[in-house]
């Protein structure tokens, strides 16, 4: 029997009242159409308990952030608390919310699966170690599946309806990022510094491509293209086709991580990295098109709006940053480390902190 993929799926585009997956799609590529203009003002804010720092996803009028309490939260968009789910472990994998189901795992390596609804378990997955990466999804013959990676070294496929197990990947260290969903094949970094594309109706390898020496975010898929930092400072284009690596940089002057995941538009690709800058490259060959100083460590990854780009810093800035020109058109002091990326739907831009605060602001 052959397996049809559904389109409709991993290509559809971000919609713009949902953010559903921490990079926005199944292809992780940090881009909305979402129009963000400013000076934006601050809407409100939700205290917690403790730290976020795993990314807001927003879908259904909600929006779902868990923190380091091991708490996983469901806010409307006026910042009311809906309801609350207490799990036995630090929550520091972004969730992902599907066909009115959100999905999220903790450093227990459980994954959770939730009535978006309502907060009520519907089931849970244990994987060996913990889990530090988002959940993706795909389609198959009217089916619909969740890949997630785990620190056992594997990238488990399961049921979204049931939870039951449907294939194990094996890598050769942690999987610290989420898998990339392109077309039929899942795609991620691992600790074991290789680049995995795996068939997703098989769960076998389609290719490993030795990169760095550890991959800790996760990649963005564009065409063949797939595009990664790793801890050795290094940003790299990989062309999956051809199963070579088309460019490499890194900073002359710094070899510092590249922790935070790129975002893609057109023929740029974006980056930050722990040495305080933000990058745009000409995404076919590399050329590096310009650079911001943020100041401060930037671990979490960009978000293009159209011709923004909005990025934090570890030292609590926040920045909406010109694509073309990499000039700064507005920036905000939240004063906490700002460890992850925001979600963007309809003016609004959520993002959590190290405070333990959910930030609403508007245009």
């Amino acid at each position: 029997m052959i397996l049809m993929i559904l389109l409709t799926g991993p290509l559809r585009s971000q919609q713009a009242d949902m953010w559903p997956v921490f990079r926005g799609d199944p292809q992780l590529r940090g881009y909305t159409d979402v129009k963000i203009s400013a000076p934006l003002k601050l809407a409100w804010t939700y205290q917690a308990e403790d730290a976020f720092v795993a990314a807001p996803v927003i879908a259904a009028g909600k929006i779902f952030a868990g923190n380091i309490d091991g708490i996983f939260y469901a806010l409307d968009m006026k910042g009311k608390l809906l309801w609350q789910y207490k799990t036995d472990n630090s929550i520091e994998a972004p969730a992902l919310f599907h066909n009115g189901v959100i999905y999220f795992g903790n450093l227990s390596g459980i994954l959770f699966a939730l009535d978006a609804g309502t907060g009520s378990l519907l089931w849970q997955y244990e994987t060996e170690n913990q889990i530090m990466g988002s959940p993706n999804f795909f389609s198959l013959d009217n089916r619909s599946f969740i890949i997630v990676g785990s620190y056992d070294y594997y990238l488990h496929c399961v049921e979204t309806s049931t939870g039951n197990p449907v294939w194990k990947y094996e890598s050769d260290n942690f999987v610290n990022g989420a898998a990339a969903i392109d077309g039929n094949k899942a795609i991620f970094g691992g600790c074991d510094g290789f680049l995995h594309v795996v068939d997703i109706k098989s769960g076998q390898r389609h290719k490993k491509l030795e990169v760095a020496t550890y991959i800790a975010g996760s990649v963005a898929v564009k065409d063949q293209f797939v595009y990664t930092g790793d801890y050795d400072g290094q940003f790299s284009c990989i062309d999956i086709n051809a199963g070579l690596i088309r460019w490499k940089w890194v900073n002359p002057k710094s070899s510092l991580p590249i922790l935070g995941s790129p975002s893609i538009i057109g023929d740029k690709v974006v980056i930050g990295g722990q040495d305080k800058y933000l990058y745009c490259f000409e995404r076919f060959n590399g050329t590096l098109e310009w650079s911001f100083n943020a100041g401060g460590r930037i671990d979490a990854s960009p978000v293009i709006a159209r011709d923004r780009i909005i990025i934090g810093t570890m030292d609590g800035m926040l920045y909406m940053i010109d694509l073309e020109s990499g000039k700064e058109i507005w920036s905000y002091e939240i004063g906490s480390a700002i460890p992850h990326n925001p979600g963007l739907v309809d003016g609004k831009m959520i993002l959590g902190a190290r405070d333990g605060n959910i930030y609403c602001f508007e245009d």
